[in-house]
Parts: structure tokens; C-alpha cells; sequence
């Protein structure tokens, strides 16, 4: 009878990242994967040739053979330098396995052209988003978020950051509506309005973060992995076997056995595997998540990159919800052969938003018609789910659906949660500063 402490289904990138933790802290864990490779719905496709055939696409073209040289992402997010996924890298030293290189820009939509995130002392002076006074007090509120520190009220600027608003400290520092848009959307990384009206305190610490995270790289926030997300599950799974973790892949998923309401064991191929907890994804229980809403994403090959963005190799822009009359905003990334994902001269933009309606691929127009022209493109709809609970008390733990959003705060906080959840402590990244980080700011 084969016993584990915690077996994990789905090798995507929360689970591997939460098999390789526990492994590390000393539990016995076995990851169980239907498919033959990492990833999940979150897989890194390579070479090109099978990105046509899952999307049932003729091709692709001869001038863009060289398949191998492709690394397809089909959920790509970046990393902002100074997140708490950044941390969690080099407190488990998966950095060990990856190369990362800075993203070229981040840049914002407005009135039907792409602007240049101001975040720096430089780009604010520069940028044609601010008016000559909006630029001193934009200059102030990004000094105002740095000094922040909650356990000094001496920083707070009389504002109690628990119950004055978002809305009450614009206002404070007298941003007119344009200035709060791009501060709110581009830099403070909400996907709606509806944080203007809660407490000040998450955006401080967003902008706070967005503001650190430039400081490291100076060209912007943001940075991704060389070859793409699909080195990161398979990092986090090197890590979980060096610490005894057993990883069995092509494997089916026949029953998840319970007894008296918990998890009591996992059938796969007709044998049975014993555990006191079960960590999955949404696709292995389908009775015990529920649909909240659908993300549209557009892959895009293109042969040029996008316009008003400086010929950056790679970026992220960002359409803001009443831009376009949303009540969510659009996302845009771009990536190229600058990050070893693409062939030389070629790039991938992928365009996402969470659906409002039934024809969700009109939604996204817009954001294609900054990237014409476009060589190829991969739609996919996909069911955000989410689980039905906490998990327990059946100790079955299951992660959300990737959002939306081109980035991993929201996808860390679930990680966060679970990982809280699962061991009833607080994922602590202490030794997290004597690792050295391998990133680069090199082209």
C-alpha cells in the first residue's frame, strides 16, 4: 500500500509551485498528471507546429519553420521584479533552473493610441499622459507610496489607510481622472473600478510594489523567464523530486476516494495511492468547483512589433475598462525573440480580457487592431472556475482558473491562500534575500 502525506493532480503552475514548498518542508508528496507533459492549461507549446495542430489551424507558413525555436505560452503572465512569486523563486532557489530577462516596457491605451507607463522621475516629465501640475503631483503620490510603511503612522499623512478610500486619496493629492486612471489600471494593476471605494491600503501597496519593481530594472516593472513559463512548473518539480517528491505524468485520474467527507486515497490506472490531503486543479473535480465568469485569449504571431511602443522586443499594455465603455480592462503582452520564444524578427502578442458578452472576440477588437497586421491567430474561450469551498474540511484544495490579467498577482495570492490553508501557516520568505537573482537586463 504506497501512503503519501499529500498527492497533487495537474502539474500547472500553482501546483508545482505548491509541490515543490511542501516537498521542501519535509512532507511526502506524489503529483499525478493525465497528460505527458508540465503545464497544464497553462503548458508552454513547442515547437510551432503544435500550436497549429491544438488550435486545428492549417500551417504554419515555411518562412517560419524552424518550429523548435518557438515557445509558445498559451497563458502568458509577467512577473513584476519585486513580487512576492519573484520571492518565493529565490527562497526555494528554482532560480537555479531559469534565466530571466526585463521586459522592455509597460505601456497604457488612451484615445485610440499606446502611451508609456510614467513611473520613473524621467518618464513622468516626459510623458504626454500629464499635464505640467498633474506631473508634480503624480511625481508626489509615487513618493508618498514608496515612504509608506503601515507600521509608521508618521507616514500616513493623516489618512487612516484601513478606512479612507482610494477615491479620498486621489483627491488628497488633487489627480484629475486621467492621472487616476493609469495610476489605478496600468500601475496599481486593478481590472476594474470598483477599488475606488474600498480602503487606500492595497493600492499603496501596489503602487509601492510597481515603483520597487521598476527601481530594479529602470526600462520597467516587469520580467519573464527565457523560454517562457513552461521552464517554471518544470523548476518547481526538479525542486520537488531533489526533496523526495515522486512525479508520476500520462497517468489517468479514475476515482478520488473519501471516506466519511475527506480525501482518503487516489485511483489511477486501477491502483490506489493513500493520502491525508489532495491538492488539483479545477479539471479533476468538476463537482466541486463553479464558473464565475469566461476569459477570452487571442495568441497573435506577428511579423513587426507594436506601434508607439519604441520597436520594444517586448511589453505589456493595458486597456483600461472605460476606455472602451467595460466594466473590465483588456490586456496585452508581447514577447519575441528577445526572450527565446520566438523565431528572430518575429513576436507573439497575446490579447485577454474576462468575456462580458456572447460574441467575446468582438470585445477584443480593439486590441487587435493595435497589433495589424497579424500573421496568425489562436482563439480560445475557457470557463473561469473557482471551488465551491475552502477545502477543509475534505482537505480537498483546489486552485482558481488563471485570470485574465497579463500578470501573477492575483495567481500568487491563490498560492498564498492555499498554501495557508493546506499547512495552517503563512508562506514566509525570510531566507529569501541571500539568493542572488538571475535576471538580466540584457536584449
Amino acid at each position: 500500500m504506497e501512503e503519501y502525506e499529500i498527492i497533487v493532480l495537474g502539474t500547472g503552475l500553482k501546483e508545482c509551485i505548491l509541490s515543490g514548498l511542501l516537498a521542501q518542508s519535509g512532507k511526502k508528496v506524489l503529483h499525478i498528471d493525465r497528460n505527458a507533459y508540465y503545464g497544464g492549461e497553462s503548458a508552454s507549446i513547442s515547437p510551432l507546429e503544435q500550436l497549429y495542430k491544438k488550435f486545428k489551424v492549417p500551417g504554419p507558413a515555411k518562412f517560419m519553420d524552424s518550429g523548435k525555436e518557438w515557445n509558445v505560452d498559451l497563458i502568458p503572465k509577467f512577473f513584476l521584479a519585486n513580487d512576492d512569486l519573484v520571492k518565493i523563486l529565490l527562497h526555494t532557489e528554482v532560480t537555479r533552473y531559469l534565466d530571466f530577462k526585463v521586459v522592455q516596457g509597460s505601456y497604457v491605451y488612451k484615445a485610440g493610441k499606446v502611451h508609456k507607463v510614467p513611473g520613473t522621475e524621467e518618464d513622468t516629465h516626459a510623458s504626454d499622459l500629464l499635464g505640467m501640475f498633474d506631473k508634480r503631483r503624480f511625481r508626489k503620490l509615487l513618493l508618498f507610496a514608496l515612504n509608506f510603511d503601515v507600521r509608521n503612522p508618521r507616514t500616513y499623512q493623516d489618512m487612516d489607510p484601513e478606512k479612507t478610500t482610494t477615491r479620498d486619496l486621489f483627491c488628497h493629492f488633487d489627480l484629475g481622472m486621467d492621472v487616476i486612471e493609469f495610476t489605478g489600471h496600468a500601475i496599481a494593476l486593478h481590472s476594474n473600478d470598483s477599488y475606488l471605494d474600498q480602503p487606500c491600503l492595497e493600492t499603496i501597496r501596489r503602487i509601492k510594489l510597481y515603483s520597487e519593481s521598476l527601481s530594479r530594472h529602470e526600462i520597467s516593472p516587469y520580467i519573464y523567464p527565457v523560454y517562457g513559463l513552461g521552464e517554471l512548473p518544470q523548476g518547481f518539480a526538479r525542486l520537488s523530486a531533489e526533496y523526495g517528491g515522486t512525479f508520476l505524468l500520462n497517468r489517468a485520474v479514475d476515482e478520488i476516494v473519501m471516506d466519511n467527507g475527506r480525501v482518503n486515497a487516489v485511483r489511477s490506472d486501477g491502483k490506489l495511492f493513500y493520502c491525508k490531503q489532495l491538492i488539483c486543479d479545477p479539471s479533476y473535480v468538476h463537482s466541486r468547483v463553479r464558473k464565475v465568469g469566461r476569459v477570452i485569449r487571442v495568441i497573435c504571431l506577428l511579423n513587426h512589433p507594436v506601434k508607439n511602443t519604441h520597436e520594444a522586443s517586448s511589453c505589456q499594455i493595458i486597456i483600461p475598462q472605460t476606455q472602451l465603455d467595460r466594466k473590465s480592462d483588456i490586456y496585452i503582452s508581447v514577447v519575441s525573440h528577445a526572450h527565446n520564444v520566438a523565431k528572430d524578427g518575429l513576436y507573439i502578442a497575446t490579447v485577454s480580457t474576462t468575456a462580458e458578452t456572447k460574441n467575446p472576440e468582438k470585445e477584443v477588437q480593439p486590441a487587435l487592431e493595435l497589433l495589424e497586421p497579424i500573421m496568425q491567430k489562436f482563439v480560445s474561450v475557457r470557463n473561469l472556475l473557482v471551488p465551491n469551498d475552502d477545502g477543509r474540511r475534505s482537505h480537498i484544495f483546489i486552485s482558481r482558473s488563471f485570470d485574465a490579467t497579463n500578470h501573477f498577482e492575483n495567481e500568487c495570492e491563490d498560492i498564498k491562500d492555499l498554501y495557508h490553508r493546506i499547512t495552517g501557516v503563512e508562506l514566509c520568505f525570510r531566507d529569501a534575500r541571500r539568493h542572488q537573482s538571475h535576471s538580466s537586463n540584457d536584449d
